[in-house]
């Protein structure tokens, strides 16, 4: 569906983005709609995936989670934490993501304190050897999506031309 997204549908997703709680008249007015379009367009774009939910956004810190890490995996043979194991098993992980490289995984974690973090790679290094990379601040997280301009042409250096 994403080529299939105009400007409009654009502008509703960051109204969305930014206030999920809108109703289709608030946001109606912002992308210059009638509500019933809107409500068209939300349901087209929750129908083709490219809206996958609504969320709250909770500050970590403030629910005692105040600790953030990045953690590198890589799995020992037959033991891969995600084939092996189950979510409720390791609520501090909040992110999955698999790789490339020599890493298999990475996966961020929130966690109360230095002490439950250092538990926590115990447990996980039944499964893979981990590098952890602890955050020290995050200036941006969770940016919009947004209509992106064309990427550039890949330009092609003259000694690899045939």
């Amino acid at each position: 569906m994403g080529a299939d997204l105009d400007p409009t549908d654009w502008a509703i997703i960051a109204e969305v983005q930014r206030d999920a709680r809108l109703s289709f008249n608030q946001i109606a007015r912002r992308v210059n709609l009638s509500a019933p379009s809107v409500a068209a367009r939300i349901r087209r774009l929750e129908e083709g995936g490219v809206i996958e939910g609504y969320h709250a956004r909770i500050n970590p810190a403030a629910a005692g989670l105040p600790l953030t890490a990045f953690i590198q995996l890589h799995c020992h043979p037959g033991r891969c934490l995600l084939k092996t194991s189950a979510a409720e098993n390791f609520p501090e992980i909040v992110e999955i993501h698999r790789l490339s490289g020599s890493s298999c995984t990475m996966i961020k974690v929130r966690t109360a304190s230095m002490a439950h973090l250092s538990s926590l790679l115990e447990r996980i290094g039944e499964y893979a050897d981990a590098n952890s990379h602890i955050v020290l601040e995050t200036p941006l997280e969770q940016q919009e999506l947004k209509l992106l301009p064309p990427a550039p042409a890949a330009t092609r250096h003259p000694g690899w031309n045939p």
